[in-house]
């Protein structure tokens, strides 16, 4: 168990892979101080100047709502470190599924938090993980029961308001989990490898495999202590497979998933706008691009049912750290002139697969794949240079019904949710811009 498991690669995948990531180097180059700081892993003591507050004692952990690995491990990892109880706000992807398998850990050990709010009955404490903002924040946990938070993201907008000092650990690196797992280094506090190897996924999805610019020093010295803690005999063979567990499902995904599905809102400017931003990873961006003519329509009609002002969805591949982002309308496209996101023209295979959606589709700059980092600096940026939302004229409303409903198909016999167009007589049809003939 837990990083001994044999290649499901082609020798070419894992050659793609293996030259495409610094993973290996940073194993080896962080190797010596990596093993100093995992004799502390030894010991067994949880009093070695560890600090744990009495708030965190029997507090839920629970991370946001379309949990991703960062935000699961991180549960996981802090209930286990602050004696609390781990719970997550929504259903798993198809990388957090694999990780949890490859390292042996059930999901049953991990239940929705407002079941486990529920039986914990009045009083329950919360402590947030991965995230502090209120858009993100499953409604069941009310603000006041918060205790705690852990988190490696910016204190943007919409932070949660707590009527009182609470714990926070709050660090500017690429990954929660690699502030968890130095905590528990640092302190000898004993580490499940289980646990210690949810970890390590974590922090290579959210870095890229260290190679996003989000990644810190410190990412890179728990994944070289990891590697050696967790017994991974090929980091490089771990990552391909967990990369392409990342993106296996996304092909019968429908849109309506793939742009609700990692979307965070932004207030930006001095009025604010309010701003929605959707990443889509994946390994197979063709796969994706080819789809646009489902997602625009699908953003502008989430645009409405989010009451944001503008909303981007930015498509990224993972292997070739290239991204393209597209826009719902003009006000978009307006925004994202000012932000600078039109750096690159369109190669004439990604217009021929976005097709229709081509004109919605930009191009940005080289190794810009990062959210946190690279997309919504840019646009804030442009609020503040004096991009106003009035001074664009608005899109036409879509005037369409829909509705969310699930379907069954041979690809998915559990059932999926897909938006589908309302018809006289109940009869629906998939929305796109090919019969949503009032798209801008």
């Amino acid at each position: 168990m837990g990083g001994r498991r044999k290649s499901v690669l082609t020798d070419q995948q894992y050659l793609k892979i293996r030259d495409a990531t610094p993973v290996e180097a940073a194993v080896k180059s962080e190797f010596a101080a990596a093993n100093q700081l995992l004799q502390n892993f030894v010991r067994d003591d949880t009093g070695v100047g560890m600090y744990i507050p009495e708030e965190l004692k029997d507090a839920v952990f629970c991370g946001h709502l379309v949990a991703d690995l960062d935000s699961i491990a991180g549960a996981i990892g802090g209930a286990l470190l602050y004696g609390g109880h781990a719970a997550r706000a929504s259903e798993i992807n198809s990388e957090t599924a694999w990780a949890l398998d490859y390292w042996g850990y059930d999901l049953k050990e991990l239940p929705m938090v407002d079941d486990v709010l529920k039986k914990r009955g009045p009083g329950a404490k919360v402590c947030l993980v991965d995230f502090q903002q209120t858009t993100q924040l499953h409604a069941a946990i009310p603000q006041e029961s918060i205790v705690g938070i852990i988190d490696h993201h910016a204190l943007q907008n919409s932070t949660v308001v707590i009527p009182r000092p609470v714990f926070v650990d709050i660090r500017p690196w690429g990954s929660m989990s690699t502030i968890l797992a130095h905590t528990y280094a640092l302190n000898g506090i004993a580490l499940p490898k289980p646990v210690g190897g949810l970890l390590l996924g974590a922090i290579l999805s959210d870095t890229l495999n260290l190679r996003s610019p989000t990644t810190t020093e410190w990412d890179k010295k728990m994944v070289a202590l990891l590697v050696q803690y967790c017994g991974v005999d090929d980091v490089n063979v771990m990552c391909a497979e967990q990369f392409k567990a990342k993106s296996k499902n996304l092909a019968a995904m429908s849109a309506y998933s793939l742009v609700s599905g990692d979307i965070k809102q932004f207030k930006m400017g001095p009025t604010p706008t309010k701003v929605a931003f959707a990443v889509i990873e994946t390994t197979d961006p063709e796969a994706m691009l080819k789809r646009a003519d489902e997602f625009v329509p699908e953003m502008a009609v989430a645009k409405t049912e989010l009451g944001v002002d503008l909303i981007f969805v930015a498509i990224v591949d993972i292997v070739k750290l290239e991204s393209h982002v597209l826009l719902a309308g003009r006000r978009e496209r307006s925004a994202a002139d000012a932000a600078g996101f039109d750096a690159r023209p369109l190669e004439e295979a990604t217009a021929a697969w976005a097709g229709d959606a081509a004109e919605h589709l930009f191009r940005l700059p080289e190794g810009q794949v990062s959210r946190k980092a690279d997309f919504v600096p840019p646009l804030a940026e442009a609020f503040d240079g004096g991009w106003k939302l009035d001074d664009v004229p608005p899109d036409d409303a879509l005037d369409v019904d829909t509705v969310v409903v699930v379907e069954e198909t041979p690809e998915c016999p559990g059932g999926k949710f897909v938006r589908r167009k309302s018809m006289a007589g109940g009869i629906t049809v998939p929305l796109s811009l090919r019969n949503v003939s009032d798209m801008p």
